[in-house]
């Protein structure tokens, strides 16, 4: 897209985007998207106790990029899969699939290993059937079918 005088204009989404994307040497810690796959929609990851991830895939319907170490399971998911959800306790949702400060037992990168890489070029598990899985195992009601109050 480009404005008046031909200079370059970008949306706020690409704004998002990069500003989401940048690295910086003591930049945060990222879950890469693997060499070979894309990521159109952006990439956020739900992170979940790593007792729980056995129990979470064979509740999936399609299974995108997951990594792993002692302590937690990451699920790729599109950009802005929190949008309107409370994911439940005890899972994490990290925007732009930053990972906390303290690394538990990871490779020499400082990041989780990939354990389960799908087949095609998209990282992504679906959203809504991996928060229905993790309502499901916590015991949590999800966020539409709970009563409204006044």
């Amino acid at each position: 897209m480009t404005g008046p005088g031909g200079s370059r204009v970008l949306s706020l989404d690409s704004l998002v985007r990069f500003q989401r994307g940048r690295l910086t040497p003591d930049g945060p810690r990222r879950l890469p998207v693997p060499d070979g796959m894309t990521a159109p929609m952006g990439c956020d990851a739900v992170a979940v106790p790593a007792r729980f991830g056995p129990l979470v895939l064979p509740r999936l319907p399609r299974v995108g990029c997951v990594y792993a170490d002692d302590a937690h399971w990451w699920w790729l998911v599109p950009s802005d899969s929190d949008y309107a959800l409370e994911w439940p306790a005890p899972a994490h949702y990290a925007a732009g699939a930053v990972l906390p400060d303290s690394p538990a037992d990871t490779d020499a990168a400082g990041l989780p290993g990939l354990i389960h890489r799908p087949d095609g070029t998209l990282p992504y598990t679906p959203p809504i059937p991996l928060y229905l899985a993790l309502c499901r195992l916590t015991g949590t009601t999800p966020v539409w079918s709970r009563p409204v109050t006044a």
